[in-house]
C-alpha cells in the first residue's frame, strides 16, 4: 500500500542487552528507487557493527505529507501524523533523512517533513539525544550532495539532534551517492559514504548507550 513501512529489522541481539533502533528514512516521492537503495545500504552497514542494532526503512512516498502550515498544521499533516510516535520513541536511537537532490538542495518532500517536525520541538524536544545522519543521491559526483546534505542538517540541529557524518577514512559530512540511470550500483566511492556513514551512526549510539549506563 501506498507510504506503507518497509522494515529492515535485525534480530534483536544477545539475551539482557536492549536493541538500539536506527530508522531510516526516505525522502523521495519515487518509492524504492535510488534513495531508498542507498539508505538500505547504510543500513546494513549499521546493523553489521553490533547485534544490537536493529534498523527499519520508513519511505515518506505516498504518505501525502503536505506543505507544513503553522495556522493549522494537522490539517495538513496527511501520513505524518503516524511517523509521530514512532520518531519520538525512546527506543528510537538514531534517524538517518536521505533525500535525493532537487536544484542544489533537498526534495520538496523532505522539506515538508523537516517542517512538520516543528510538533517535536513543541512537545519538549522529543527528539534531543537522538542521533542524525544524513544521505543525499544526486545525478552527478558534484550534483549539490554536499549542500544538501548541511541543509538538512541544520533542520536536525534545530531538534537538538547529535549530527554525525560518515566517519573515517572519508569522514565528510555524510553519504552522498550519484543516481545513473535510477542506479547507484557502480558508483563505489557513493556506496563507501553510505556505509561509512551507518557505521558511525552505530558506533556513537553504541557508545552514547554506554555512557548513559
Amino acid at each position: 500500500a501506498a507510504g506503507a513501512t518497509t522494515s529492515t529489522a535485525s534480530a534483536a541481539g544477545a539475551p539482557g542487552t536492549k536493541a538500539i533502533k536506527i530508522i531510516g528514512l526516505s525522502c523521495s516521492p519515487r518509492k524504492g528507487k535510488t534513495t531508498a537503495a542507498a539508505l538500505s545500504i547504510c543500513l546494513e552497514a549499521a546493523k553489521a557493527v553490533d547485534p544490537r542494532v536493529t534498523t527499519e526503512l520508513i519511505e515518506l512516498a505516498g504518505r501525502n505529507i503536505g506543505v507544513y502550515d503553522p495556522a493549522d498544521p494537522k490539517a495538513v499533516q496527511g501520513g505524518f501524523a503516524d511517523l509521530i510516535p514512532i520518531l519520538s520513541s525512546p527506543d528510537v536511537a538514531a534517524i538517518v533523512i536521505g533525500t535525493p537532490v532537487y536544484f542544489g538542495n533537498m526534495s520538496s518532500l523532505c522539506k515538508a517533513f523537516l517542517d512538520h517536525c516543528m510538533v517535536f520541538r513543541q512537545k519538549e524536544f522529543a527528539l534531543s539525544g537522538k542521533v542524525g545522519g544524513v544521505v543525499a543521491v544526486g545525478a552527478g559526483r558534484n550534483g549539490g550532495q554536499e549542500l544538501t546534505l548541511q541543509s538538512v542538517q541544520a533542520a536536525l540541529m534545530g531538534q537538538n539532534l547529535i549530527i554525525v557524518g560518515d566517519g573515517r577514512p572519508t569522514s565528510h559530512f555524510g553519504a552522498t551517492l550519484i543516481n545513473t540511470n535510477d542506479d547507484i550500483s557502480k558508483d563505489e566511492f557513493g556506496i563507501g559514504t553510505a556505509k561509512n556513514l551507518g557505521r558511525h551512526v552505530a558506533e556513537v549510539c553504541l557508545r552514547l548507550r554506554q555512557t548513559n549506563n
